[in-house]
């Protein structure tokens, strides 16, 4: 019951935090979000781990953070993107579909989840295509949502992502996070050293990049505390559930509209992550 408390707080920071990046995205330039949110985490977790001093993971689990913090770069960057040309009530469903990667690694470690599990997989992807597919004006028929394929790919890179956080973390849960913040930050810095990217409007920003940077990695730590106390073909899918808090503040705050089929679409993609995370 700890795993799932832990992984739903998680799901409801990471939400949050995709909030404040998908904002701020839409108003500078994608290496500048990516630059101050990720700092931003790696000051807190650097924080916590000169406070507590964890013991150093082995250097498998050094290699799993590594592989984390790559494929959480590029899913983050194709998810900030899809977030600045799409509707966030569509992109979100859609990348937590990358649940089916940490979950499929679970089933070939000899995890079984229930029949239920199945079904909800199955649902979820199902819920995808119809979320996907955009209606076209005067009933023409409809047409792929703009920001689908980034959303696909960053569901792969965040799905392994969670593979890898899953795995060091084994090791400790502030190593975990701490690992994959080291890895990306150097990654991102360059390529604003590279990119030089505009800093007009980026003052007036920061606050909000930071802020999506601590509840980014608030979520790491308390996903990486839910993954030492359950299976990870059930923790992953629970932790995927952001989406929910995306679609809430995206309607609330942003007016968002959303055509009734990909609406339904969204419902039973969130549908089908319940079912697997009741099985």
């Amino acid at each position: 019951m700890t795993g799932v408390a832990l992984a739903l707080a998680a799901s409801l920071s990471w939400g949050i935090a995709d909030f404040g990046g998908g904002i701020g995205t839409r108003r500078v330039q994608l290496v500048w979000v990516l630059v101050v949110s990720q700092v931003a985490g790696l000051l807190l977790v650097g924080a916590i781990a000169l406070a507590t001093l964890p013991q150093p993971p082995s250097g498998r689990e050094l290699a799993w953070g590594v592989f984390g913090g790559v494929t959480g770069a590029v899913g983050l960057s194709c998810f900030y993107r899809a977030l600045a040309i799409g509707t966030m009530g569509i992109v979100g469903p859609i990348t937590a579909t990358g649940a089916v990667v940490p979950v499929a690694y679970g089933l070939a470690l000899g995890e079984h989840p229930s029949v239920l599990q199945g079904v909800g997989i199955v649902v979820a992807v199902s819920g995808v295509v119809a979320a996907s597919l955009e209606p076209l004006p005067e009933g023409a028929g409809r047409k792929l949502a703009t920001g689908v394929g980034l959303s696909l790919f960053a569901a792969i890179g965040f799905g392994s992502a969670i593979l890898g956080l899953n795995r060091v973390s084994q090791a400790g849960v502030v190593w975990g996070t701490l690992t994959l913040r080291l890895t990306v930050v150097p990654i991102v810095c360059l390529a604003a050293l590279l990119l030089r990217p505009s800093v007009a409007r980026l003052r007036p920003t920061v606050p909000i990049l930071v802020a999506a940077g601590l509840f980014d990695t608030g979520a790491n730590l308390l996903y990486g505390a839910s993954a030492r106390h359950g299976l990870i073909s059930v923790v992953s899918v629970l932790g995927s559930l952001y989406p929910v808090v995306l679609v809430v503040l995206a309607r609330v705050l942003l007016a968002e509209r959303i055509a009734r089929p990909q609406l339904a679409g969204v419902a039973v993609a969130l549908a089908g992550v319940a079912l697997i995370s009741a099985g």
